[in-house]
């Protein structure tokens, strides 16, 4: 974990889980041949998990199962998960170094929307959910997960998927308000500069 992280930060993190057994579980799963042995993916199309809050990727395990989030191959992974299993899955990969970009990515646009949304088009800030670096937090009942230093790649399919309706489980489908007001080049900029964070 990152060292500037208080201990109750990092309890928020992890969750009720364990991250020794979640290791085990994650590799015996096979979590890690995809998403990678210290959560940071050697595949530009799958997403980083490293640091994420366990939370976040309980609820999305939940969602795969139940099919309010959907996926070839991460519903299959999920079907037969256990709450416990998506706990402990969940620590393990809170408890990795937080992810972090490379910094490349300077976009100007991106950057823009990112620190400053767009009022006239009812588009947030970005950080006012996410963190001024993209390092997520949670506020009440909501986790907002970890996007500073995601994959550009999956960071993009995940807007274009916000802002078709192919992926809906946001809570009050608020990314996809947000994702329906962006365009094309303001979708590639974002994804540049939060990959960077």
């Amino acid at each position: 974990m990152a060292a500037e992280e208080g201990a109750e930060i990092v309890g928020q993190r992890i969750g009720s889980g364990n991250p020794v057994i979640g290791k085990e579980k994650a590799e015996a799963g096979r979590c890690r041949e995809c998403h990678g042995a210290d959560g940071n993916s050697s595949d530009a199309k799958i997403p980083n998990h490293a640091g994420q809050y366990a939370a976040y990727l309980v609820k999305q395990l939940s969602d795969f199962q139940s099919g309010a989030r959907r996926h070839e191959i991460m519903t299959i992974m999920a079907e037969d998960l256990s709450a416990a299993d998506m706990a402990d899955i969940g620590a393990y990969f809170a408890s990795r170094e937080i992810m972090q970009g490379d910094g490349a990515g300077a976009n100007a646009l991106g950057r823009n929307l990112f620190d400053n949304g767009d009022q006239g088009r009812d588009i947030p800030a970005c950080a006012s959910c996410h963190g001024t670096r993209g390092k997520g937090g949670i506020a009440g009942n909501v986790i907002y997960p970890v996007i500073g230093g995601q994959r550009k790649i999956y960071l993009r399919s995940q807007l274009v998927g916000w802002k078709l309706g192919d992926r809906k489980n946001s809570p009050g489908g608020v990314m996809n308000k947000i994702a329906e007001s962006l365009s094309d080049d303001e979708i590639e900029a974002l994804a540049d500069y939060i990959s960077g964070l």
